[in-house]
């Protein structure tokens, strides 16, 4: 009798966790539904230059690296010259999620544009994110990607903050 209530109890909290899980093994992928749609549909204002999220079912680096090739060119642009350099950090992967080509670091109190350089002299432009003293430095895939650095490597790094910048 006292297991049959419990049984009774629990069937309907364990059916109401299955919507928590939906598609975590594969379920319901072939019908994406409305909500699938709504990132799509935020995603075309893209013309305010705001990076694109990527999609809920990102797996792999293509994946979750949005930037369109435009973005890409311009993170790559050549130093213009007379950037103020602000010091030399070891940097790891940062939020793989978080579209854009950033850095968040210590060495700034304020987000600003600038560049991280590698020793072999290869550059990204960047925006400059400010990170709680004493924390690492976090660069994002997209400009991990275009600096071709391992995911996994922890490369030092130099931080310059754009001429005309605060």
């Amino acid at each position: 009798m006292q297991l049959s209530r419990i049984a009774l109890l629990a069937v309907p909290a364990l059916m109401a966790g299955c919507s928590q899980v939906e598609g975590f093994f594969g379920a319901g992928q072939s019908d994406p539904g409305p909500s699938a749609a709504a990132p799509a549909e935020s995603a075309a204002p893209a013309a305010t230059n705001a990076p694109v999220r990527p999609p809920a079912n990102a797996v792999t680096a293509d994946d979750f690296d949005t930037s369109t090739d435009a973005e890409r060119q311009a993170a790559a642009a050549p130093a213009q010259g007379g950037d103020a350099e602000l010091g030399r950090v070891v940097v790891s992967l940062g939020a793989a999620a978080e579209p854009g080509f950033w850095l968040e670091t210590p060495l700034v109190d304020a987000v600003t544009p600038g560049r991280v350089e590698l020793a072999n002299g290869e550059s990204a432009q960047v925006e400059l994110r400010p990170a709680p003293e004493g924390s690492g430095s976090r660069l994002s895939l997209p400009a991990m990607r275009l600096l071709n650095i391992p995911l996994t490597d922890l490369p030092e790094v130099t931080v310059y903050r754009s001429e005309g910048s605060a």
